[in-house]
Order: structure tokens, then C-alpha cells, then sequence
């Protein structure tokens, strides 16, 4: 199963719209937060599910949830966009959260920087920002591959230039 992440949008059309040019394509949608809502282009442009997280700069009248947790393809998934999570910058505290979740997958934004990491056993994946991208990383959105026996694999897709088009991990 093959999953679309992005997040950190803070309401830029033109970055989402990017990102569905350059996906492969996606059986599901993430969006991390920040501007959670930023959720239904990607629902109405891919008629897609499509499941969104709060982040700090959405509003508290957001329907969406601040936490998901979810299942696909025997893996179990957390959403969240990471700011009550994230100390000092570090992602060990989301690790620690993703193992007493029991969760395989942490999928998180917040830092605007991409990232795929496997800490004990949890894969932690933030997919960069297509609109405000940080840490001298450029515009970006991510590939969640689930497929059963497998590892889960994250792959960062960048949408400008950087000699390759893609970075696998």
C-alpha cells in the first residue's frame, strides 16, 4: 500500500497543487497539520480518503483530531503533527510515544524538515513542506509504503531540483 504524506501546507494551493503533480500514485492521504483543512483539496482533487491531524496553527474550532491512530496493511500508524511531542528538536521523545503506542509508524510534521528514521523499531516520517520548507531542505512531501513481510518504507519527494528528483530512504 502506497500512501501520500504531507503537511505544514499553511494554506498554500500552488504547493498542493505540486505535490499531485509530482505523486506517484496513492491509495490514502496524510496531512500532518497546519491547516489541517488543506486536507479537503487533496479529498476533492484525488477523491481519495484522506485523514488530517491539528497542528499548532490550526485553530481549535478544526474538526480535526489532534492525534489519529490508524491501521493499513497490518501496520499500525500514528498521526500526529508533533509539537507536543518534539523537545529541543529532537525525535527521541516521539519514539519513546511511538513504542509505548505500540505503533510501527510514527508519521509527524511540525519541523518542516523531512525526515525517515527508524528508532527501536519505530519508523518516524515527517515529509518536509511543500510550502515552507526548512533546514536548507526544498519543497517536499512523502511516500508511505506498507506492504505486509516488508519493513515499512518512507521516501521523500522533493519538488524542486536537487540533481535527483527523488530521495529514496
Amino acid at each position: 500500500m502506497k500512501i501520500g504524506v504531507t503537511g505544514d501546507t499553511h494554506g498554500s494551493v500552488p504547493a498542493i497543487r505540486q505535490v499531485l503533480q509530482k505523486t506517484v500514485p496513492v491509495e490514502q492521504w496524510l496531512h500532518t497539520g497546519d491547516y489541517a483543512h488543506d486536507a479537503n483539496i487533496l479529498a476533492t482533487s484525488t477523491g481519495l480518503p484522506v485523514v488530517a491531524v491539528r497542528g499548532n496553527c490550526d485553530g481549535w474550532e478544526s474538526p480535526a483530531k489532534v492525534d489519529a491512530f490508524l491501521e493499513f496493511a497490518g501496520f499500525k500508524v500514528w498521526l500526529t503533527h508533533g509539537n507536543k511531542y518534539l523537545r529541543n528538536g529532537g525525535v527521541e521523545e516521539l519514539a519513546w510515544w511511538g513504542r509505548k503506542f505500540e505503533v510501527d509508524v510514527v508519521v509527524f510534521g511540525h519541523t518542516h524538515v523531512p525526515l525517515v528514521e527508524e528508532k527501536a523499531g519505530v519508523l518516524l516520517f515527517n515529509p518536509g513542506s511543500p510550502a515552507l520548507p526548512r533546514g536548507g531542505f526544498p519543497s517536499s512531501f512523502g511516500i508511505l509504503t506498507l506492504k505486509a513481510g516488508q519493513k515499512p518504507a518512507g521516501e521523500i519527494c522533493f519538488l524542486k531540483k536537487t540533481g535527483a528528483d527523488r530521495s529514496w530512504f
